[in-house]
């Protein structure tokens, strides 16, 4: 066993890609978590989230196992089990946690509980005629829309309907599209500014990022495209908002991510409206950590370069595995 010894080197095992709609952005966080544990002199092993990865997690013993994973299955708990059951140490949140993250409808039913700012919804099963949710959705709901799959992240199957059915597509079009992923939410569409707010637990001890604004170009959204190509959105750190609004939403963040039991590190993101109403949208318990991700940019805000962010974290899941 290596020794507990910040000055020693680690043994990690970075799993990545899999077969979730997300898996090129895992492969691409893989990739940076990689040379930056290399470049500190850890020994460090790419593996692919396939029918091959059990297996060599068990020839190939590790001391520590970073989840650069997105999406189900390695986001969800599925992986975090698959952890647990064969003992190894791990970075981010255990199974209970990743699931009740993963799921937006879950995850949202916990913030009402905690009095956290989310909106209304409506959720609609693959096995109800798009038809007859429509008619309830708008009904609830009105015309102007957010779609969304339960399970996905980096808005994949994401449709936003600002214009309501008078826009390039309707409701029916973006159901049918979000429900190729699964279940999905329905939420009014709020007009707003896009914000988000990391949070890392080092030691007990929670911290909160400074709010970082996301910006696009006029008329885009921070979609797929406009999230990993570099140069279609900025980052603005520290986002331009009053300090109390600032206040608000480190303290939101950070309640999410101890209502829904997780740890190590998370990232929530929100809406916050002309007038400053604050909607929490969701977290996510494995932020990115591509070069165009927000949540290394939120930690090097507060001094905390990559290499730095990824060393604390492989040693925090090892020490916590080995000295309970």
């Amino acid at each position: 066993m290596t020794e507990i010894n910040s000055k020693a080197n680690l043994n990690v095992t970075i799993l990545c890609g899999g077969n979730s709609a997300e898996a090129s952005v895992s492969r691409n966080s893989a990739k940076q978590i990689e040379a930056a544990l290399r470049e500190l002199g850890h020994t460090t092993h790419l593996v692919e989230l396939d029918a091959n990865c059990p297996a060599h997690l068990i020839r190939q013993p590790c001391d520590v196992v970073f989840p650069a994973l997105h999406g189900p299955p390695g986001e969800d708990g599925t992986v975090q089990g698959m952890l647990e059951s064969f003992g190894l140490a791990y970075v981010g949140s255990g199974v209970r946690g990743s699931a009740l993250a993963m799921d937006k409808a879950v995850a949202k039913g916990i913030f009402r509980r905690h009095g956290l700012p989310v909106s209304d919804d409506y959720w609609v099963s693959t096995d109800i005629p798009i038809a007859t949710s429509v008619d309830a959705i708008q009904a609830q709901l009105g015309t102007r829309l957010a779609v969304k799959p339960l399970g996905q992240g980096s808005a994949i199957g994401v449709h936003l309907l600002p214009d309501g059915d008078q826009g390039e597509t309707n409701l029916s079009a973006a159901l049918t599209a979000s429900l190729a992923f699964g279940d999905c939410l329905v939420e009014p569409f709020i007009t707003g500014r896009e914000m988000t707010v990391g949070v890392l637990e080092l030691n007990t001890i929670r911290q909160a990022f400074p709010v970082i604004e996301i910006a696009t170009p006029q008329s885009a959204w921070y979609d797929f495209e406009h999230r990993y190509t570099p140069g279609l959105s900025e980052h603005i750190i520290p986002a331009e908002v009053p300090s109390t609004v600032a206040e608000e939403l480190a303290r939101i963040a950070t309640q999410a991510h101890v209502a829904l039991g997780l740890r190590d590190l998370s990232r929530s993101d929100f809406i916050v409206t002309a007038d400053n109403n604050i909607y929490l949208l969701e977290t996510n318990s494995l932020p990115g950590m591509t070069p165009t991700s927000l949540y290394p940019d939120g930690a090097k805000a507060i001094g905390i370069e990559f290499d730095d962010l990824v060393n604390r974290l492989v040693w925090q899941a090892y020490r916590r595995h080995h000295m309970g």
